[in-house]
């Protein structure tokens, strides 16, 4: 029993004897970054306008009333456009440098005559607009659009509603 009993002992020691050789250590480090923003605020400004738009006599298909975003218009073959033209135009404030996503997808323009009737407007966009100040005044951005007419649409106003939404990129 003595001998195990110094056995036990021995073995004891050697655990629990400091190490000849240095325990080793490492140290890393890592950068921390947090990048805050502003919460976007998107306002309306101003409503879109095509104007007037007289369809032309006879039969025929696919004449396009466009207004681009950067006010360029154009009045196809068999139409006569007359009247105040604008660009819809949306305010978008958040965090300075910023860029900020723009999504509208076509909207769907209701004859307000005669409902079962319908155009759509294909939507001119930005993709995105860099912000220059953070909050207020913010920035504009504009946006336009086409519809496709032929001989065959019904007369009326036709109605309907941007659903823009923006996000940080």
């Amino acid at each position: 029993m003595r001998r195990f009993a110094t056995a036990v002992g021995i073995a004891l020691a050697l655990v629990l004897a400091p190490s000849s050789a240095a325990a080793q250590q490492a140290t890393a480090n890592a950068t921390v970054q947090a990048s805050v923003v502003k919460p976007l605020i998107l306002t309306w400004v101003q409503d879109l306008d095509l104007g007037t738009v007289l369809l032309g006599t006879g039969s025929w298909s696919t004449a396009t009333v466009s207004l681009s975003r950067n006010g360029g218009f154009t009045c196809g073959a068999n139409l006569t456009c007359s009247g105040a033209r604008q660009v819809a135009i949306y305010n978008v404030s958040g965090s300075n440098k910023q860029v900020v996503r723009i999504n509208a997808p076509n909207v769907s323009l209701v004859n307000q005559a005669d409902p079962a009737q319908t155009l759509t407007l294909v939507v001119d966009k930005p993709a995105s607009v860099t912000l220059t100040n953070s909050g207020p005044p913010g920035s504009n951005f504009s946006l336009g659009g086409s519809i496709t007419l032929s001989s065959a649409t019904a007369a009326g106003t036709y109605v309907g509603t941007f659903n823009v939404t923006v996000e940080y990129q």
